[in-house]
């Protein structure tokens, strides 16, 4: 979710002028906004159709936050049509403040966070001078330029048997990360997270449509001194900030597991921004709920995020997506299954993306905020 202010001396119509521009504008939507599902893979859309994506609503008076989050949360319970892109777009306005939100909904299997991210940035300005920005759905990348050159016709079988002997090229190596995961580390090394250690907790149950989308800042400022005067990451901050509400959370229902809550932190492989695929891996972190100091709690984390990430510095991209799928993919087809739903072997999803470090507008309005609003499935409430 996007929240916008709208410039000083704007018109009244700057909201509805901007839509129409949206509505009326020549350029075409690009990969992979043009994209639809045809079983295993992406075809382009040859009935593209905007309007089937693109809305335009505004909120009651008062128009707070508040009903700003609640409107979220309703879109947020429907699912993206199958058959179309799987993408839809709302302009929101009558916001207090001035202001005016977009609420972007895309499916994961199109972008994850970091790529998400990068064509967030390309879509917009860094001065509030530039004018008649183009959408965000048909912003090109690199990798869209490199698309459109054309190239010798390879059939689907042959794509799949290419990837196939990729995968077994790295083979060797996983096996021998595995053997040191499973002779070495496990119920060995403490800071060593398993994905058979998560405890049963109320945050892992079967889900409903419902959704409830929430939002907080902070400054990053105040989470930069933390990590400098600790000596850990800015990401090990955000890990501990979570741990200790969620300690909290449960603590006044009564239902604070003994064993620490285990968070599964996505981490990013891609190597340059052309890429806007998903090119991502995760990371299991223990988040220490089980002590009540806040410092034993961190340096917990930090010692599990640092296990990870000295056992992938060893591997190749490949290698690591590979490595996960066989660590990693029991349990991903538990949550596609939903079979255990109360089973996991992480608790929760803590995704950490960094933002833009300097300020962003589009069309003249300045971006004030921005909210990641994230997915939930059976086994994963929260």
């Amino acid at each position: 979710m996007f929240l916008f202010e709208i410039p000083e001396n704007a018109p009244e119509t700057f909201v509805h002028d901007l839509v129409e521009e949206i509505r009326q504008s020549k350029s075409i939507p690009v990969p992979p906004f043009n994209n639809r599902l045809n079983g295993l893979f992406w075809d382009e859309d040859e009935e593209f159709d905007i309007d089937h994506h693109f809305r335009h609503i505004a909120l009651p008076h008062p128009g707070r936050i508040r009903e700003l989050l609640v409107y979220i949360s309703q879109q947020h319970s429907s699912l993206i049509d199958r058959a179309k892109p799987l993408w839809t777009c709302d302009i929101i306005e009558g916001i207090e403040g001035n202001r005016f939100a977009m609420y972007f909904k895309i499916h994961h299997a199109m972008v994850d966070g970091v790529a998400g991210m990068r064509l967030i940035e390309k879509s917009l300005s860094k001065t509030p001078q530039e004018k008649h920005v183009v959408p965000l759905w048909c912003v090109e990348s690199k990798r869209t330029k490199r698309l459109k050159v054309p190239k010798p016709s390879t059939s689907k079988i042959k794509s799949i048997l290419g990837g196939i002997k990729s995968q077994l090229e790295v083979t060797p190596k996983v096996m021998q990360e595995l053997s040191q995961t499973i002779f070495k580390e496990m119920g060995k090394n403490p800071d060593y997270v398993s994905t058979f250690q998560a405890p049963v907790s109320i945050l892992n149950q079967r889900v409903s449509a419902s959704r409830r989308f929430a939002a907080q800042s902070f400054e990053l400022s105040r989470l930069r001194k933390i990590s400098k005067a600790l000596g850990v990451t800015i990401n090990d901050v955000v890990l501990a900030v979570c741990s200790g509400a969620l300690r909290e959370y449960l603590i006044s229902h009564n239902s604070l597991p003994k064993k620490p809550l285990i968070a599964m932190v996505p981490a990013s492989l891609r190597t340059d921004d052309s890429d806007v695929s998903n090119r991502i891996t995760m990371i299991l972190a223990n988040l220490g709920t089980h002590k009540d100091q806040p410092l034993e709690r961190l340096e917990i984390i930090r010692r599990s995020m640092q296990n990870s990430k000295q056992r992938f510095s060893r591997m190749t991209a490949n290698e690591i997506l590979n490595y996960s799928a066989v660590v990693y993919g029991p349990a991903g087809l538990n949550i596609m299954s939903g079979m255990l739903p109360k089973r996991q072997a992480f608790n929760l999803v803590i995704s950490n993306v960094p933002g833009p470090r300097e300020p962003l507008y589009w069309n003249g309005a300045k971006l004030d905020a921005l909210y990641p609003a994230s997915i939930v499935m059976d086994g994963q409430a929260l």
